[in-house]
């Protein structure tokens, strides 16, 4: 998601702009020959303080000659301009498309001499068109590049996954300044036995040029940095992200941590490059744009890593620090950065936060008929807090829970997964130790019955696409909006559920899943548990003798 600046010395006017822009989004992405079953998977956690988004679709559709279609900015719903539809558009849900194409994004920003206000397609309708364009990724990313090219690019620097059931790229674009309409970009290969991750800092440095198979990239990538003064040497040791967006402290320790820390979980050797992710040491050794993981990973794997909060880590803030709060919060309240006496400080900023509007892994595998074999596995809400739901790519309609008339963030809406996830989100935030185990109880409950069941489903999809494959697509469309719907019911159990056990800072006492009476039917004693033992030391450590009771 976009966002407005991560430079520590912010200007005043920068600050207004992005006021409302949190440092935002955070991509994962696992080769073929990386996962456990063959599928290439990709992630993504949208992000951004106030954004209400659902799960997007755009149905398959011809284009009459001359049809026109309009560019609304993804973030702000401006209209900017106009461009020709294409002659086919194919269907898309959420972020993946019927030939199981799947885009995500981060934005970081980078020069920003380089954003062109006039450009004419911002980087999520991008998104959205090379899904409704595209059959490959590579298909997808030259769709992108040539939109932009032709049209002009009015957004930041970004960075985008896109990925097929064969191939995961990434790939980094930016703008060449106000006047000038075109873009630079290159795109790389993530090799099949590799992970890769971006999280709103440029990840590509220098790129091998000769390698037509694995690189792609705008014929004027270096000249267009020569002509600005910006590089100076050979082609060959050109690096585009210390050149259009080299890293900050706020680029390494806020934004290229979340890489180091997916890296660190699934790969050996990855403390040689924790002082890169701490920020602080401007001589540590950058972390490569991908590693090998130390075995395969599933796509469970990957749902872990985006509900991750640094856990086992120096940056881990599921800790017992003052900032936690009494029970331990793993999420930190914005801005990122504060003062205290004149000196800067800043809050940690990990994969899973707050300011989640919906999050997905993707499963793309080859080896299925492709509207069965791409399962875009979807939440509304902070990826730690939600359990993901399987929505096929072949689906047309959205359920109601994701697509829910009358919502939107102004409005609240029992019917909607986004407010009723996040109805539960902000009761379990404050009070995460004590309350977040019987979330984590629903959620897992939930998704190891969605994968228990995965196979099952798939089967019989498959056998009913050898012969109709509308019927197959019915099928799978039916089981995703049940599922969402049943999720959705569950949730609200759970609502209720938290708002019993845990009232008034006491807990309830239960025995086998039903809280616990007296023989005269009223409900026996609360427990009272008061602060964590750690917390009553703070308190202590901070106010002496000021509670001390005294002796007798």
């Amino acid at each position: 998601m976009k966002i407005k600046s991560r430079i520590l010395g912010i200007t005043l006017a920068a600050l207004v702009m992005g006021a409302t822009q949190g440092e935002a989004c955070t991509n994962f992405i696992v080769g073929k020959k990386a996962s456990v079953d063959g599928s290439v998977i990709c992630s993504y956690n949208a992000d951004d303080y106030g954004m209400f988004i659902g799960l997007a679709h755009y149905a398959a559709r011809t284009h009459k000659k001359g049809e026109i279609r309009d560019i609304v900015d993804w973030d702000t719903h401006k209209y900017i301009g106009k461009i020709p539809e294409a002659p086919v558009t194919y269907n898309v849900i959420g972020n993946i498309n019927e030939f199981q194409v799947t885009i995500g994004e981060t934005t970081y920003g980078g020069r920003e001499e380089m954003v062109n206000p006039d450009g004419g397609i911002d980087y999520g309708s991008l998104i959205y068109l090379g899904l409704q364009r595209s059959r490959t990724a590579r298909e997808a990313i030259k769709v992108m590049t040539t939109l932009a090219q032709t049209y002009g690019y009015c957004s930041e620097g970004e960075t985008f996954t896109i990925c097929d059931p064969n191939e995961a790229w990434i790939m980094e674009m930016q703008g060449k300044g106000k006047g000038e309409k075109g873009v630079v970009w290159v795109a790389q290969r993530i090799p099949d036995d590799a992970i890769c991750g971006h999280a709103n800092q440029s990840r590509i440095g220098k790129f091998n040029m000769k390698d037509k198979n694995n690189v792609m990239y705008a014929k004027d990538v270096v000249a267009f940095a020569r002509k600005k003064g910006w590089f100076h040497g050979k082609d060959a040791d050109f690096n585009w992200k210390m050149t259009y967006a080299k890293p900050d402290f706020s680029g390494r320790r806020i934004c290229d941590a979340r890489v180091w820390s997916f890296f660190n979980r699934y790969a050996k050797g990855m403390d040689k490059y924790l002082p890169w992710a701490l920020g602080k040491d401007s001589t540590a050794e950058d972390m490569p744009l991908w590693v090998k993981p130390s075995r395969k990973l599933s796509v469970q794997d990957v749902q872990v890593a985006m509900r991750d909060h640094y856990e086992g880590t120096l940056m881990a803030i599921d800790s017992t620090d003052i900032g936690g709060g009494i029970w331990q919060m793993p999420y930190r309240p914005t801005p990122l950065f504060y003062e205290v006496n004149g000196k800067k400080y800043f809050n940690e900023r990990p994969t899973s936060t707050q300011q989640t509007g919906f999050t997905f892994v993707s499963q793309m595998r080859a080896w299925l008929p492709r509207k069965v074999g791409g399962v875009l596995w979807f939440g509304n809400d902070d990826g730690n807090m939600v359990a993901y739901t399987p929505i096929y790519c072949g689906n047309t309609v959205q359920p109601e829970c994701y697509n829910t008339p009358g919502a939107d963030a102004l409005t609240f809406s029992m019917k909607n997964a986004y407010w009723v996830c996040n109805w539960v989100s902000n009761m379990v935030y404050p009070r995460y130790s004590q309350m977040f185990p019987s979330l984590k109880a629903v959620r897992d409950s939930l998704e190891q019955s969605y994968f228990a069941r995965q196979k099952e489903v798939e089967d019989k999809a498959v056998a009913m696409a050898s012969t109709d494959e509308d019927a197959a697509v019915r099928y799978l469309n039916d089981y995703s909006n049940t599922v969402a719907q049943q999720m959705l019911a569950r949730w609200k159990q759970l609502a209720f559920y938290l708002i019993v056990k845990y009232n008034d800072m006491t807990v309830k006492p239960e025995k086998n899943g039903k809280f616990l009476c007296t023989p005269e039917g009223i409900g026996v004693a609360v427990k009272r548990p008061g602060y964590p033992e750690t917390y009553r030391e703070q308190i202590v450590k901070q106010t002496g003798d000021r509670y001390e009771v005294p002796a007798k």
